[in-house]
């Protein structure tokens, strides 16, 4: 059986350089080559990570190429991972999985023909903080969950990104660029969800780019920037769930999940760590005894302190399963389960009403320290 898979990349853009700094790390995989429609930006990153630069053509042809991790901006990710899937490729895609439940379940019925699997990010519910989390719960510390909240808010993405267009049309918004962090991962925690509810609003209709180098210049904004929403969960559990970049500042905890026995207070599930706090009835809340989670540690200055990165274990973890013969964590039902969620919440914006879900998932297994640590090189 083969040690490694060999990866090919698609779009060399600013998350490509942390799958390609990340991979080194992770047992399975092998960084062999990166394509992008910017042969120079393909040339670029290629000359970097010392791997080859190709078209996107050579790079679906390539016989050394296993994997496709799909990392070109999202209206284009189903196209992508359609023509790695008839290629012959397994995928792995950022996130958002696809802009619509149909294109997903059109990518499963192909890849399901060829024997193919499909993952996709995020994969920071696979962190220590997370998983530290879903152990708390499976060992009964908190009771049967009831009911949470979560928020995500902010004031947007054109104070930071050089082109932050695409987050404020049709495929980006607070929902499908940050959702898929928090909703998949109370998918993990709590199981899949039954139905939705949402109301919606875009308060501005155009935003001023303050990052360089476009300072000044106006674009228009055509999604959704601001997003409330219910989620009722298949267990019975309810949850709030906050999106919005329209708000300058708030005091709400990113995640918080309450129990029969206790609350669970979460950090963000944009990243892999950060502290978590519990309590048992109502005693004062407090952090959890130590746990040796290897992806919690801190390996990554960031401007709010040392974090945890660790980016690219859930693609490890897919050629990992596919040469074991077990199911992956970051699933392609999983990923379509948070595409259904989502786009349900968008719609029910739209239309005012409740929103059944399309899909189901099974919860990913969980990922414990040792089986964390069977991931890494070393």
């Amino acid at each position: 059986m083969a040690s490694q898979l060999g990866v090919g990349v698609i779009g060399c853009g600013n998350i490509s350089k942390t799958y390609f700094q990340r991979a080194p790390a992770f047992r399975g995989i092998e960084m062999r080559a990166c394509a992008d429609i910017n042969m120079d930006a393909a040339k670029a990153r290629a000359k970097e990570f010392k791997l080859r630069a190709e078209t996107v053509d050579d790079l679906l042809a390539a016989k050394d190429i296993d994997i496709v991790v799909n990392l070109t901006v999202p209206m284009v990710h189903y196209d992508v991972s359609k023509r790695a899937i008839e290629a012959g490729k397994h995928v792995y895609s950022e996130k958002p999985f696809v802009l619509a439940i149909e294109d997903g379940l059109d990518l499963k019925k192909r890849a399901d023909r060829k024997g193919l699997r499909i993952g996709s990010a995020p994969d920071t519910f696979l962190g220590g903080s997370h998983q530290l989390a879903r152990h708390l719960i499976d060992t009964g510390k908190l009771g049967k969950i009831t009911s949470g909240t979560c928020h995500v808010m902010s004031h947007g993405m054109e104070h930071w990104h050089p082109n932050p267009d695409f987050f404020f049309q049709p495929g980006g918004g607070p929902i499908l660029d940050l959702g898929p962090y928090y909703i998949a991962n109370l998918v993990q925690l709590v199981g899949p969800v039954a139905r939705v509810a949402a109301l919606s609003s875009i308060p501005a209709k155009e935003r001023t780019i303050s990052s360089k180098p476009r300072a000044g210049e106006k674009i228009p904004v055509t999604t959704p920037t601001t997003i409330l929403a219910l989620m009722e969960f298949e267990g019975g559990a309810v949850f709030t769930f906050n999106a919005s970049w329209d708000v300058w500042d708030h005091g709400h905890a990113p995640m918080e999940l309450y129990g029969e026995a206790g609350s669970l207070h979460m950090p963000d599930p944009n990243f892999f760590g950060g502290e978590l706090r519990y309590t048992r009835g109502g005693k004062p809340a407090k952090t959890p005894p130590r746990w040796d989670h290897p992806f919690g540690v801190p390996n990554e200055n960031h401007p709010e302190g040392m974090m945890a990165n660790y980016r690219t274990a859930g693609l490890a973890d897919m050629a990992l399963a596919i040469m074991q013969g077990r199911p992956h964590r970051c699933s392609l039902e999983l990923a379509n389960h948070v595409i259904d969620v989502m786009t349900g919440m968008l719609k029910s914006g739209e239309t005012k009403k409740f929103v059944e879900m399309q899909t189901t998932c099974e919860q990913p297994a969980p990922l414990g320290p040792a089986a964390a640590k069977g991931l890494l090189t070393k």
